[in-house]
């Protein structure tokens, strides 16, 4: 009589998807402001063509990142999603690396910002189709370790690798991760993955009708505020340090700082996928907008180079909570509707309009009422969201 044989253990692809996280560099977090430099040092370009370089890589990925989600959602083939964005990441910095023309750099930051809006939501869709809506939670909370594990070893052999051979191995780095994330992807089963449940549901619920969710407007508007707090805090630290008495090297700056902040994020990451369980999705992000408000006040009254780098642990507090904590909330608010991914890409959206605006507005506001005012008004930028998200949104869990 033939035995009765049991559905394949997505194990392996677990394991996969743990080695696949430890590979994904950040390119915004990690290897952006490496990028800055280099365009200013080596390329020879001013500051205007600098930003110009970064804000179109970044208005990119905003455009991009709703229909993106969209894609994610329909397709079942989101491994080979993650392998072409990495072939276009590796491909970009390639360019950058070896031509100077402003327009090579200008199109290689379209691609590599397009390519960077295309991976986490094709990561949290996979781990979804793995481990199901219940086990979300820690799963994210494991993503996200693994990945600021990786980050945060990045940052470091990136600042060693500037000191010693220069800043354009930095992105050879970058590029050498580009390729483990493709052999990578592939490891994990396609079987494995239940590809209606990583778009959460059967539903045919549209855009419109997301869009008219009110808590997932209310949870919209405090994720912006977060951003319009979060995102500018560390590049007008740079700013402050590198222009003044107290200018410190950039590279061994930008690298202990993002390190601190990666290897802080890391134990908290693992913890917020456990407490979102045990004390609630709401509970964790108002301990986030907690650590921001007092970061950015922390910055006004001090910014002796190495009290701001472990201020950076407020960072790492922060920005785990808030990257695991998104993925749960909206997983909560869509559950059912087929359009998990959707929603994910209109929350990343507004992240980046916000991070956009933030530095926009705050530099700005820099270089007329000065530093402190500046990092006052973050602040308090903070500290209104967190007023928002404690009477406005409700808890999800």
């Amino acid at each position: 009589m033939p035995t009765k044989t049991s559905a394949p253990s997505p194990r392996r692809s677990l394991q996969a998807l743990d080695r696949l996280n430890l590979t994904l560099g950040d390119v915004r977090d990690v290897f952006e402001p490496y990028l800055a430099i280099f365009l200013t040092a080596e390329r020879q370009l001013d500051p205007a063509q600098v930003g110009i370089a970064l804000a179109i890589g970044n208005l990119a990925g905003i455009l991009a990142q709703t229909p993106i989600g969209a894609v994610v959602d329909a397709t079942k083939h989101k491994r080979l999603l993650i392998a072409i964005a990495s072939a276009v990441i590796a491909i970009s910095y390639l360019l950058i690396i070896n031509f100077s023309a402003f327009p090579a750099v200008l199109a290689a930051q379209v691609g590599i910002g397009v390519a960077a809006v295309t991976v986490i939501p094709a990561i949290e869709a996979i781990s979804l189709g793995l481990v199901g809506q219940k086990g979300l939670n820690q799963r994210v909370g494991r993503n996200e370790a693994f990945n600021r594990s990786g980050n945060a070893v990045t940052a470091v052999v990136a600042g060693i690798l500037a000191q010693i051979t220069g800043l354009a191995w930095i992105f050879y780095l970058l590029i050498l991760l580009c390729i483990a994330t493709i052999v990578l992807v592939f490891q994990i089963r396609d079987r494995d993955i239940n590809h209606t449940t990583a778009r959460s549901g059967h539903s045919q619920t549209t855009g419109k009708d997301l869009l008219h969710d009110c808590p997932l407007q209310v949870f919209s508007l405090a994720v912006f505020l977060f951003y319009m707090a979060n995102a500018a805090l560390l590049p007008l630290l740079s700013q402050k340090l590198t222009g003044g008495q107290q200018a410190a090297t950039p590279s061994g700056f930008i690298s202990a700082s993002i390190a601190v902040a990666q290897f802080t994020t890391i134990p908290v990451a693992a913890w917020a996928g456990k407490a979102a369980d045990i004390w609630g999705r709401k509970p964790l992000l108002l301990l986030a907008f907690a650590a921001t408000t007092l970061r950015a006040f922390l910055y006004a009254l001090n910014t002796d180079p190495w009290f701001v780098v472990w201020v950076q642990t407020l960072d790492g507090l922060s920005s785990g909570i808030f990257a695991v904590t998104i993925v749960i909330v909206v997983a909560d608010l869509t559950q059912g509707t087929g359009r998990f991914n959707l929603a994910q890409g209109g929350i990343y959206t507004t992240i980046g309009l916000g991070a956009a605006l933030s530095n926009l507005a705050v530099g700005w506001l820099a270089s007329t009422a000065g530093f402190s005012i500046a990092f006052f008004t973050l602040s308090a930028i903070a500290a209104i969201g967190a007023l928002w998200l404690w009477f406005a949104m409700p808890e999800t869990k």
